[in-house]
């Protein structure tokens, strides 16, 4: 059985360690294990290793960019196991595979579940350092945009039940008169909302609050199924 992940969140010490990058390191070999953190310390990114993919899963990981280097064939759990538990928890830690023989079917298997990229041993320090690079930005790009998105969800859940639905009336196209009409309410009223709803969402137009309607509703959708009334 798969053990679930554990995380730390970002306040008190764990603070700390936010702006540095961390790369993750599971292989059942010591010696490898030893060589790739001391070459992942050289570059100033934090190294965490592990002997088996359950010791990878038992530990608490705060949310920072970070990649993982991963052995394909580990003891119990193996490099592929790990892979697909990961893809459902955390689409920001991009997979690098490390294997001691070249396996074409399992190498497509990786490749095809999302790995950014499989080495076979021995490889050269700068073509590993590379591949970290790019998955180090790429989870760094995933993080900003769920932070950005995490934001606007705050801002949407400020504003109260009669400003949404002012909202969700304007985005939809309609004058402040038509609102006023839907609602039963005022046209100075519904001015008075949609003020609201400007300055609470930081809107710096209607087309600026018609791509935050547009971006919420797609992350609703793609989470629920269910398309929000925007």
């Amino acid at each position: 059985m798969i053990a679930t992940c554990k995380f730390v969140g970002q306040s008190g010490s764990s603070r700390m360690a936010v702006s540095t990058p961390t790369v993750f390191v599971v292989d059942d070999d010591i010696s490898v294990r030893e060589s790739l953190e001391l070459l992942i310390r050289d570059e100033g990114w934090q190294p965490e290793t592990f002997g088996s993919a359950q010791e990878f899963l038992d530990h608490p990981r705060v949310a920072v960019p970070s990649c993982l280097l991963l052995d394909i064939s580990l003891p119990g759990i193996n490099g592929l196991e790990l892979q697909r538990h990961i893809a459902m928890d955390r689409n920001d830690m991009p997979i690098i595979f490390i294997t001691g023989n070249g396996d074409v079917p399992k190498t497509v298997q990786a490749m095809k579940a999302g790995a950014v990229e499989f080495l076979t041993k021995p490889f050269s320090d700068e073509v590993l350092l590379s591949a970290i690079r790019q998955a180090l930005e790429r989870s760094r790009v995933v993080l900003s945009r769920e932070a950005d998105m995490q934001a606007l969800r705050e801002r949407h859940a400020s504003l109260t039940p009669r400003e949404r639905q002012v909202m969700a009336l304007v985005v939809s196209g309609l004058l402040n008169k038509q609102v006023g009409g839907e609602l039963g309410i005022s046209e100075i009223t519904v001015k008075a909302h949609r003020g609201k709803v400007m300055e609470k969402m930081k809107a710096s137009s209607l087309a600026d609050l018609v791509k935050m309607a547009s971006r919420l509703s797609a992350a609703s959708a793609a989470g629920s199924g269910v398309t929000p009334n925007f």
